[in-house]
């Protein structure tokens, strides 16, 4: 999974500067090796010159998966992703991810709950500083917008914060998967109140 190993890679990163703290200059220089390997690694396997996207790969079959997802903008999140992929994953974010409430999850309708029409805070949260990292402020504060006017009118209507929104048709609940939807959640407060603080409110 693409997004899995971006979250090593700072994870590896964060190692070797603790490591550099202690003073400890061989594991420092251990772990920042291993922190450019996988950034290698992710570029070698991950990155789909073609759709100018970045995708998971399938080491069992030796190939990449065809699915779009927002995971796709991790390396954008950690700064992995060179000007030139910056600029085709925003691309294809505009064209095909952003919706009235946000960016969707994924661009496939399956009925569970990580796909189409769904949204969710800590994607969104990476997507716009993923987009805010290469200097797309404007597409990012669209996406903030967006998610903090959807955000605002269901708390009218429902009096709630939910686990997850509807960002395709925003008069419709979120849905799909194993269990009902959620009433509040921790990443759906927090991502909304810092998104705020940054953007401000729409009026």
């Amino acid at each position: 999974p693409v997004d899995l190993n971006c979250l090593l890679v700072h994870l590896e990163q964060t190692i070797a500067e603790a490591y550099k703290l202690k003073g400890n200059s061989a594991s420092t220089k251990q772990f920042e090796l291993l922190a450019e390997k996988r950034k290698q690694a992710i570029q070698k396997y991950c990155w789909n010159s073609e759709q100018g996207f970045y995708v998971d790969y399938d080491y069992m079959q030796n190939k990449q998966k065809q699915i779009f997802s927002l995971a796709g903008l991790f390396p954008l999140t950690f700064k992995i992703a060179t000007e030139v992929q910056s600029k085709k994953v925003a691309e294809i974010i505009t064209d095909k991810f952003l919706m009235p409430g946000g960016v969707v999850t994924t661009l496939e309708t399956t009925g569970q709950q990580w796909d189409a029409p769904n949204g969710w805070a800590p994607l969104q949260w990476m997507t716009i500083t993923a987009l805010e990292n290469y200097g797309y402020h404007e597409l990012a504060a669209e996406i903030a917008k967006r998610w903090i006017s959807l955000n605002k009118d269901v708390f009218k209507r429902t009096g709630k914060l939910m686990e997850k929104y509807n960002v395709v048709d925003t008069h419709l609940e979120a849905g799909g998967g194993e269990y009902a939807g959620q009433d509040g959640f921790g990443w759906t407060n927090g991502a909304l109140l810092a998104l705020i603080e940054k953007y401000g409110t729409p009026q």
